[in-house]
């Protein structure tokens, strides 16, 4: 407690206006970062992209994940992964509604990413060749993950908490292709896959890209015969090799269009 001196001349209010308390809460940075507010802060991040999203006429999105690791010249099956990526970013935005019409006031199946390299940047490149808008969902790491050249620069968003960055993935999305990826593609996948699995998400395609790829990976016959999930789970998965089955594999699988008129 800081000592009060005993009145001698008046002060002035040097202290007073220097002080922390002083500060206006909204421009307290000490305060805003501070421990009390982190849930001040979580609702920020979810009205800041939200409201920028509503604004743009965006109802609904085609997510993508994989790898950041991917590279378009990269070895193996990675240049492959990268082209049938963007590929698929092109189709979806020329054929999904994430272009406006004249007269129309809103946007379907939007292409959206976490925003980095690799297979998401293939994504939002493809919709920028397409002429349409991308999202990309950045997330702070230790490791800085910078935004591709790709996404909309409006629509280019940077979390701090997974958790809300996983809220704005999941809650327009009309449909998730998942491409070849690791700990953080499986994370995403898994947290999709659970919310179908459990209706805490409405029906929504979900095609994993590169059958071999996933089947290798991830033993899902497994998963069935040693009774952790049903048979009928698997159901809610489809598999594509090429773009254009990816997008035959979305319609069957009950993508929602835009209304036409």
């Amino acid at each position: 407690m800081t000592e009060i001196p005993a009145p001698s001349s008046a002060p002035d209010n040097h202290a007073q206006l220097t002080s922390p308390s002083y500060r206006l809460a909204a421009l307290d940075q000490d305060f805003l970062l501070g421990e009390s507010m982190r849930g001040v802060r979580f609702l920020l991040e979810f009205a800041k992209a939200d409201e920028t999203l509503r604004r743009w006429g965006v109802r609904s999105t085609v997510v993508v994940f994989g790898s950041a690791r991917v590279r378009e010249n990269g070895p193996g099956r990675q240049a492959h992964w990268y082209e049938e990526a963007r590929r698929l970013g092109r189709i979806v935005s020329e054929r999904g509604g994430a272009r406006l019409e004249t007269g129309e006031h809103v946007r379907d199946n939007v292409i959206a990413t976490g925003g980095g390299p690799g297979v998401m940047e293939a994504a939002n490149r493809g919709a920028y060749e397409a002429g349409a808008p991308s999202i990309g969902f950045n997330i702070t790491l230790p490791r800085e993950q910078t935004p591709n050249p790709y996404c909309t620069p409006d629509l280019t968003f940077r979390f701090h908490y997974f958790a809300m960055r996983k809220m704005h993935l999941a809650m327009r999305a009309n449909a998730l292709v998942v491409f070849p990826g690791g700990f953080g593609t499986f994370d995403e996948l898994f947290e999709i896959l659970t919310l179908r699995q459990t209706d805490k998400a409405p029906p929504i395609p979900i095609v994993l890209f590169d059958e071999a790829y996933w089947r290798g990976v991830i033993n899902f016959d497994g998963l069935v015969e040693h009774g952790m999930i049903d048979a009928a789970d698997l159901d809610l998965l489809r598999f594509a090799d090429d773009a254009e089955t990816a997008w035959t594999a979305l319609a069957e699988g009950g993508l929602r269009l835009a209304e036409a008129g």
